[in-house]
């Protein structure tokens, strides 16, 4: 299966966005070739028509890099300086093809001032120093919820769901719908909430918090700006969710919505439905922004054992797809971290346009893969954590050896671990690295 003239040429127009790295300085000839290399080393694995030079290496991790520099998780969430400092070094000392946007991070003082619930970090969260972030499973959902959720989903997030999330601003629970705002006459009773103490207290608050994210942001782009120009580019550019995890991680949480898949099945059909074209807006907006065709998908609930395969094709694959397709359409490339087992979904995978997404595997059987849709589709991973952190280089190389032997093999394949690492193992990532860039040559 192909995908359309007109997506093809989008997405065409899209990788040469990306590649010209306007508005970029960089520091000299060699960083911008160095730049334009990885992206096109890249693309072409993503193709599938022209074999890289060499397997793209592409590494993603969250507290990683700073632990490798003895820098804690909370160090990175409230000392921005320190957090964007030990960045640069991981990248002019580890030297990967591709860097992890220190966006991923995030602000603890942000979160800190909102008083997010459904998350525990270290320092204000709860969470000793030396824990990176956590989520706290619940229904932040009622199961009751699903009419309004469907009715107007921003509605719903914002006058139930963020009050329930975020301490600091349930008094948002008390507003009226906006879309309540439909002559002169109800313009002054839509202001009324405006005025309790409580409310204005909230909004104060998010004000606080607004100056916050962007004295955050302020400095991340900086740093954003600062490794570009040193020659490496980002392999994220927009990012949103698949429906169903949507549902299954942010609102009805784990056992809620296994109990809504044989209590109310036809809500969850729905409401996955209404989040299908919010998911699409969101990738492609991002995208837009970054000027970077690449969409990143976490994917969770869909792992083989979270569901049967009757399930999942009933309940995750369309809707999923739908996202899928609609990126693609606009000329985006989703690209899909596959965390935990995908061995018995990967015949839905055929379904793809050829050469339109990219999967990242973490405990899918790679040959399997690599036989089963490496002809049709990019893959990369699956570099386990445990091999990382505790195993030998000399492991580390032989475990490498075989993903570029039996992976690598004709290109369409990327070099990267099976998850987003918040710990490190500086012998054996260096071994990852250098291997690759000396073996995975084609």
């Amino acid at each position: 299966m192909e995908i359309s003239a007109t997506a093809r040429e989008k997405k065409q127009a899209r990788y040469a966005e990306w590649l010209k790295g306007e508005g970029i300085e960089f520091k000299s000839p060699e960083a911008e070739a160095k730049y334009k290399g990885s992206i096109q080393r890249f693309i072409d694995a993503l193709e599938l028509e022209k074999t890289p030079d060499r397997v793209p290496l592409f590494p993603l991790g969250t507290f990683m890099q700073t632990d490798l520099y003895d820098v804690t998780p909370k160090e990175a969430m409230y000392d921005y300086p320190k957090m964007l400092e030990i960045q640069k070094r991981f990248m002019l000392d580890y030297d990967p093809d591709f860097y992890g946007s220190p966006a991923f991070i995030g602000s603890g003082k942000v979160l800190e001032m909102l008083g997010l619930n459904m998350y525990q970090w270290p320092g204000g969260g709860g969470l000793p120093d030396k824990y990176g972030y956590q989520c706290v499973e619940g229904e932040y959902m009622e199961p009751g919820d699903y009419d309004w959720l469907i009715r107007d989903p921003s509605d719903y997030f914002l006058r139930k769901y963020i009050p329930r999330t975020f301490d600091k601003l349930a008094p948002l629970a008390a507003l009226s719908p906006f879309t309540n705002v439909w002559e002169i006459v109800t313009v002054s009773p839509q202001m009324i909430p405006f005025g309790i103490p409580d409310v204005q207290e909230a909004l104060k608050i998010m004000i606080e918090a607004g100056n916050e994210a962007m004295n955050w942001i302020s400095q991340v782009g900086a740093f954003e700006a600062d490794i570009r120009a040193h020659g490496y580019p980002t392999g994220i550019g927009g990012a949103c969710k698949a429906p169903y995890d949507m549902l299954a991680d942010t609102l009805r949480g784990t056992r809620g919505i296994m109990m809504d898949l044989y209590r109310q099945p036809d809500n969850v059909i729905k409401a996955m439905e209404r989040f299908v074209p919010i998911c699409i807006e969101q990738g492609v907006v991002m995208a837009d922004q970054a000027k970077n065709p690449m969409v990143f998908m976490p994917l969770h609930k869909g792992a083989d054992p979270f569901m049967s395969d009757e399930q999942f094709k009933k309940f995750y694959w369309p809707t999923f797809k739908a996202v899928m397709e609609g990126l693609i359409e606009a000329g985006c490339v989703p690209f899909l971290f596959c965390e935990g087992g995908y061995n018995t979904r990967l015949e839905y995978l055929k379904e793809l346009p050829r050469a339109s997404t990219f999967w990242l595997f973490d405990r899918t059987d790679m040959p399997t893969a690599k036989k089963e849709i490496g002809g049709t589709i990019c893959i990369g991973g699956n570099i386990p954590a445990g091999l990382l952190l505790t195993g030998t280089p000399k492991a580390v190389k032989d475990y490498c050896k075989e993903l570029i032997d039996v992976c690598g093999k004709g290109g369409g394949y990327v070099m990267a671990f099976g998850t987003a690492l918040d710990d490190g193992n500086a012998e054996n990532i260096h071994a990852m690295f250098d291997y690759t860039k000396e073996y995975g040559v084609y």
